[in-house]
């Protein structure tokens, strides 16, 4: 892996990481109601936030050597690390609050990324093989 690549993969993980914050440093009062989906479409907002900032910490840490499963749990510890203090800082939000719920949301939200990350190339390594290439 080139220093590029490693370069660009934390600097995509640290301005998904901004995402976030900016979108946690909205006052209650600003946030949009979606009406009767409004609980699912905020909490899924929370799980695919992390999801893909933990398929982004785990692409990031690749860069180290780490073995395979030590990604996968470094990229999951700084995903929820980040939750912790994403709540953290709500705190401070006028209006919103920190939610030991959330941190579960979007702890299984990281867990639902890596997952895919990794069977992802699988599957597509059997399509791609059983299409004759």
């Amino acid at each position: 892996m080139s220093a590029w690549t490693k370069l660009s993969n934390w600097l995509l993980t640290f301005l998904w990481m901004g995402v976030i914050y900016a979108f946690s440093s909205q006052p209650s009062d600003e946030l949009p109601d979606f009406g009767l989906y409004d609980l699912l479409v905020k909490k899924g907002g929370h799980m695919l936030g992390y999801a893909i900032l933990a398929w982004l910490f785990s692409r990031s840490w690749e860069g180290f050597h780490f073995s395979p499963r030590n990604v996968f749990l470094l990229a999951f510890f700084a995903a929820v690390l980040y939750a912790v203090s994403d709540e953290i800082h709500q705190s401070f939000v006028p209006g919103r609050h920190p939610s030991a719920v959330d941190v579960l949301i979007d702890a299984t939200g990281a867990m639902i990324g890596l997952w895919v990350r990794k069977i992802l190339p699988a599957s597509l390594q059997k399509t791609a093989s059983s299409d004759g290439r």
